[in-house]
């Protein structure tokens, strides 16, 4: 009888912890199809602008002798990243998200991601620049962001703007993974608001 109560005792331990662990599985895992669905729909709003991270490019930060113009001084995108770039272009196209321009970064994992993503022209930003190894500039370069996002949604174009962590994290306060798209509008106050984000 007392080995009974003991097995009976521990099945129900199990069934319990093994709802917890299925409830935080549940609650930590990527956002649904139908989340996701509804994300990408946002994205096609008017006056929303998709903020980028670069694709995966292995590492913090850059070399010491880092120098614009050339990659072999810089954190540059593995094939996996080069890979995940392909893929968020084949996904925006296949969502049919109209975007008119591609304003990058002038690092090479920035740029690289732009042009693989094969969905606009690209052109050079260097406020989308990053301030990661000098935070002079942050205060003016995210200015120049919320500007460009303005000007962008005044003139009824849609851009995706591809650059790094920090510049993404001092516009939104989010801290997106390599590869997520915050989606962002200008508020009627100047300020820059978050309308969702779409992950890689």
């Amino acid at each position: 009888m007392g080995h009974e109560k003991r097995t009976y005792r521990s099945v129900m331990i199990r069934h319990v912890w093994a709802g917890i662990v299925a409830t935080l599985v549940f609650a930590l895992a990527p956002q649904s199809a139908a989340a996701q669905d509804v994300e990408l729909e946002n994205a096609k709003e008017d006056g929303v602008q998709l903020l980028m991270r670069h694709a995966i490019a292995p590492g913090t930060g850059d070399p010491s002798d880092f120098a614009i113009g050339d990659c072999s001084t810089q954190r540059n995108l593995s094939e996996e990243g080069r890979d995940q770039a392909r893929a968020i272009g084949e996904r925006i196209r296949a969502d049919g998200i109209g975007i008119d321009v591609v304003l990058t970064s002038q690092w090479c994992r920035c740029r690289e991601t732009a042009e693989l993503l094969d969905i606009g022209p690209v052109e050079d930003a260097p406020f989308l620049n990053s301030f990661f190894g000098d935070r002079s500039t942050s205060q003016a370069q995210t200015e120049a962001a919320r500007e460009r996002i303005r000007e962008l949604a005044e003139a009824g174009r849609r851009a995706m703007l591809v650059t790094h962590q920090v510049n993404i994290t001092a516009l939104t306060d989010v801290f997106p993974s390599s590869g997520e798209i915050v989606l962002v509008a200008a508020g009627e106050d100047g300020s820059i608001e978050v309308r969702g984000s779409i992950d890689p």
